[in-house]
């Protein structure tokens, strides 16, 4: 009972406090972040009354199977934006800049976190800038996804955006497997190629392989059923399945390590499926009209994950900042002059880098891994992170409306006048 009288009151704080938000055009996103913050262990959590809120992060913890469920629905929805008519036109530009962009964060937060660890000295080791470094690539994919829906959101931004978010989720997983092996080597004294250069790219290889597989299957199966709710729940069900799989691990001797990433898969199998299938954009329609509910618990329960204890840290607020500022520097700088090396529309250059911002879901599991494999340095990792994903997720989605409404891709709502009714 607690754990559904919890679920229940989360969803209706999250949904209340989006009426609230619309009252001053703020996006849902933000508000349904300040509900699971509200309802949290660090709010009313802390009254100790049994299913009204998330007692301890324990319990917000026991969550995260909804939420990997949400994030295969997430991926799923961006991975139909790879169609092949679409790919066509943005497809080569949306590649270049992922990667200009994503490398550009990286080195830049490296650098200025580098200069900081010649101030603080063994506060801040090597090894966690160049970790740090790498998470900074990781954009929120749910964040934008959510604010272009709910404001439907179209045109050449929204069209490049959503294949450089997926894109930039797959350098990240690059770039952080090659950072975490570096540090390694700085802590060990020895380095071991396979993990540093062998895993990722059989991770990358074997997630795309297997979401092409089940993106194969499903657009197969698909044809047999004609009723609109019959394939509607087999896409729900591949979904799971791809989420479910995802989770498999296979260790050899050697280090060697074959791992799948849940947002690669999932993605790969909505990219198949939409090129494979005739009648696919009904399903993506109904597809993301029937998981409203599990985005709002999503957000949520992400928003009741953040510590504020993270605040009274002095250092870890300091490092924080200089992480966000350098990591946005070097997302509106790379993707800036990437979008004008590949020639793409003024607005594209102007405020892409702006939407890329947004930090959460992917950044917070890549600060999970660390921490497990860093002990002590895992842990500053860990609290730097959280720390920039509050900012990060209640700054960011606002900042994606902002953009998207300069460059045209959000229309404003018509006034109505008192004769026109």
């Amino acid at each position: 009972m607690e754990v559904l009288l919890a679920i229940g009151i989360a969803m209706f704080a999250g949904l209340f406090l989006s009426r609230l938000a619309s009252k001053v055009n703020l996006p849902d996103v933000t508000s349904y972040l300040v509900a699971g913050v509200l309802v949290g262990p660090m709010v009313l959590g802390r009254l100790g009354v049994p299913g009204l809120g998330f007692a301890s992060f324990a319990f917000v913890e026991e969550m995260g199977l909804l939420c990997d469920v949400a994030l295969g629905f997430i991926a799923f929805s961006i991975g139909s934006e790879f169609r092949i008519s679409a790919l066509r036109k943005t497809g080569r530009q949306a590649t270049v800049i992922a990667i200009f962009q994503a490398l550009t964060a990286t080195l830049l937060v490296d650098l200025v976190l580098v200069g900081l660890h010649l101030v603080l000295g063994d506060r801040l080791p090597i090894s966690t800038c160049l970790i740090l470094g790498a998470i900074a690539t990781a954009t929120a994919p749910a964040a934008t996804l959510m604010v272009i829906n709910q404001y439907k959101a179209k045109g050449p931004l929204t069209d490049i955006l959503l294949p450089v978010v997926a894109l930039d989720d797959a350098v990240g997983l690059v770039v952080f497997a090659v950072s975490t092996g570096i540090a390694r080597a700085l802590i060990s004294g020895s380095v071991n190629m396979v993990s540093l250069l062998v895993n990722p790219v059989i991770e990358i290889m074997g997630s795309l392989t297997l979401g092409a597989l089940l993106g194969w299957v499903f657009s197969t199966v698909e044809k047999f059923f004609n009723s609109g709710s019959k394939r509607l729940s087999l896409a729900v069900a591949f979904v799971i399945i791809c989420a479910a799989l995802s989770k498999l691990r296979f260790h050899f001797e050697g280090g060697l390590e074959i791992g799948f990433s849940s947002l690669l898969v999932t993605m790969m199998c909505s990219t198949v499926f939409c090129n494979l299938c005739d009648f696919s954009e009904e399903i993506m329609y109904k597809t993301e009209r029937w998981t409203a509910p599990i985005y709002v618990l999503f957000f949520v329960i992400s928003g009741a994950e953040l510590d504020l204890t993270v605040f009274g840290d002095l250092a870890v607020v300091g490092i924080g900042v200089a992480y966000i500022l350098s990591r946005s520097a070097g997302k509106l700088f790379g993707a800036g002059v990437s979008a004008r090396l590949m020639r793409c529309e003024p607005s594209i250059s102007k405020y892409l880098g702006i939407t890329l911002l947004p930090q959460a879901g992917v950044a917070l599991g890549m600060s999970v891994t660390a921490a497990a494999q860093f002990s002590a340095e895992g842990a500053i990792i860990r609290n730097i992170v959280l720390f920039s994903v509050l900012i990060y997720e209640l700054v960011g989605p606002l900042l994606t409306k902002l953009a998207l409404t300069a460059a045209g891709d959000i229309k404003p709502k018509p006034s109505v006048r008192r004769g026109d009714v």
